[in-house]
């Protein structure tokens, strides 16, 4: 329920009282424009709110929220648990100014093992767990994988080559002769050999490398006696492989198997989290995060808040540790209970091997920390003198970069980045593809256009009164006074002509550090070949292009990859996988008699019609 009243602060929300009950639940406070300010959860949602009707007895922070409070909503739940699961999903939804907000939310790779054919293979995967195999993980990042994957590839020797690849190869491919694969495409190793490699690769992620290692030991040591000098040579350099990846997993807890280890540090309103993820008594990496302290939070309510959050999207391990206790503790170990279907326990411990690994994170969360605020400062420098370069009214806090890139017109695509005053906000990148029919192959001036008009034409869609944060102060444009011209057009048709505008263009002889810089309306200006503006515009700007490549040779690659059986309902990759190999190629599936389809093992009668049906009708 809502209500509006002409009352605020304390004396508004008094008046809710007498409407509500002693359920638990969460309740939401709003300023004068409906804007949520906080969003909380309650075992009692009267008990808590007459907490807030008190005129006095309140932090700084709390006394601000409610001298801004003009109304309240109320939802009830049938317990504190579930109460505390909605709350976390409407803090991350509306992103009240004074609750504590987790910034970056992204997901975390693993390793999969995948089991979907007689050779597994070992590959890096994001995302839904929905093929078939094992999963290990979390790691901090996908370098951490990598790393791992390609220490794993020394070891064990396993393929890493999809399975259509797989199928096709008539000789070994670089990997087995850098001994880095046992070449089971070409037969160079038998099933249960490979199915042997595959067990140990699994032991070791599992945190059971010992028994691997002797066990290689051993058979180094026979084969050595069998005057086997060749075999017992690629023994070694796996044995010595597999101490390298062990060394360098770093801190390997013996007494903590599985465990998430979360610490907070916090100096000056600005908060950092460090968690290290620790997965069969090794260290899969760390990972920090700088969440929002919600106007002044506590390090209980900021840690309560991240763990709430951070896991509102990914299973948690058996054991979190914590650098600070939490109000609710016993109500989030439910919680994530309830989420997983088995037990979860929160801990923060004081003494043994469990308290070393806090004070580990702890010492990191603090460096990551200094670092992050004096990169801060650096960039609030250069905000400032962006502003002053070009006559704007006040630092940029979020200028977008634009950029194109294609081949001669083919494989088009528009790439948008964007900068604050935490520097790059990668999560806000997005890409674009140029779907202009009309667009003259290589028109950078027209595919600029309809970049810019999708963008602003969904923020005026999402955002019309521009209270999100996610509206320009500043646009920055590769380019001279050609994409300026086209793209303040475009802001005058859609009238939002308020937002500055740059386009930035190389010299006269394109060298790096003789930028020219357009405005409409302006004069042709330049910076200083020193001036930290300037490098900071070309960082932006080169980081535009790197995007932009990077996103046009994805498509390009997908578009050599495709094939006319993508677009086959019915036709899946296993399916696709069967047609191919039977017919040799696309093509010739194209071409295909319905007798001959229907005889494709996997293939039924009634997807065989759909198939011929497909390319006959296309034809």
């Amino acid at each position: 329920m809502t209500q509006a009243s002409p009352l605020k602060g304390h004396e508004v929300i008094q008046s809710y009282l007498k409407t509500i009950d002693a359920s638990p639940g969460v309740y939401r406070m709003l300023d004068d424009e409906s804007r949520v300010l906080y969003v909380g959860k309650a075992r009692n949602l009267r008990a808590r709110v007459s907490s807030y009707a008190r005129p006095t007895g309140h932090s700084a922070r709390i006394a601000r929220m409610i001298s801004e409070t003009s109304s309240m909503m109320f939802l009830t739940t049938r317990t504190e648990t579930e109460a505390l699961l909605l709350e976390q999903n409407l803090i991350k939804q509306l992103k009240p100014r004074y609750n504590v907000l987790l910034r970056d939310d992204k997901s975390f790779p693993n390793i999969l093992v995948s089991h979907a054919h007689d050779f597994p293979q070992i590959k890096k995967h994001r995302g839904r767990k929905n093929e078939k195999g094992n999963y290990y993980g979390p790691f901090a990042s996908a370098g951490a994988v990598n790393r791992t994957l390609n220490q794993l590839q020394k070891v064990f020797l396993l393929r890493n080559c999809s399975d259509s690849t797989f199928e096709s190869r008539t000789r070994p491919c670089l990997l087995y002769q850098i001994k880095r694969c046992s070449a089971p495409c070409v037969g160079y190793i038998d099933g249960p050999e490979y199915a042997r490699l595959v067990t140990d690769a699994e032991r070791f992620l599992q945190g059971r490398s010992t028994k691997v290692q002797a066990r290689l030991a051993e058979e180094m040591q026979q084969a050595s006696e069998a005057l086997e000098f060749e075999r017992a040579a690629a023994l070694r350099d796996r044995i010595k492989a597999l101490t390298q990846v062990q060394q360098s997993q770093g801190i390997n807890p013996r007494g903590v198997t599985e465990a998430d280890v979360i610490a907070l540090y916090m100096d000056g309103g600005q908060a950092c989290v460090q968690v290290f993820f620790i997965r069969a008594n090794q260290n899969w990496g760390n990972r920090d995060y700088y969440p929002r302290t919600g106007s002044g939070a506590g390090a209980a309510e900021v840690l309560e808040a991240f763990v709430g959050q951070f896991y509102d999207n990914k299973q948690p391990p058996r054991l979190i540790l914590l650098s600070d206790d939490i109000e609710n503790r016993d109500l989030m170990e439910d919680a994530l209970t309830q989420k997983v279907g088995r037990k979860v326990e929160v801990s923060v411990p004081q003494r043994g091997e469990k308290a070393e690994l806090i004070a580990n994170a702890l010492r990191n969360a603090r460096e990551s920390l200094a670092r992050k605020m004096a990169e801060t400062a650096t960039q609030a420098k250069l905000l400032a003198g962006v502003a002053e370069a070009f006559d704007l009214e006040a630092p940029p806090r979020r200028i977008e970069v634009y950029d194109n890139s294609h081949i001669q017109g083919t494989d088009a695509v528009g790439a948008m980045i964007v900068a604050g005053p935490d520097g790059f906000i990668k999560s806000q990148y997005r890409k674009f593809n140029i779907k202009g029919d009309d667009l003259t192959p290589g028109d950078d001036f027209g595919m600029m256009k309809e970049v810019l008009t999708r963008r602003l034409k969904r923020l005026i869609k999402e955002d019309p009164d521009r209270t999100s944060g996610v509206w320009p102060d500043l646009l920055l444009i590769d380019g001279g006074a050609g994409q300026v011209s086209a793209v303040h057009e475009i802001l005058s048709e859609l009238g939002v002509e308020d937002i500055a505008m740059i386009g930035v263009a190389k010299g006269i002889d394109r060298d790096a550090g003789k930028e020219e810089f357009h405005r409409i309306g302006k004069r042709v200006m330049a910076l200083r070949h020193n001036d930290p503006v300037l490098y900071f515009i070309q960082r932006m700007r080169d980081e535009a292009h790197r995007f932009a490549i990077g996103t046009h040779r994805a498509k390009r690659s997908k578009a050599v990859g495709a094939s006319p059986l993508d677009k086959v309902p019915g036709v899946g990759a296993t399916r696709k996988r069967a047609l191919l190999s039977h017919f040799g190629s696309a093509k010739a599936v194209s071409r295909a008699g319905l007798a001959d389809l229907k005889a494709v093992e996997g293939v039924s009668d009634k997807l065989a019609e759909c198939i011929y049906e497909y390319f006959h009708e296309k034809g």
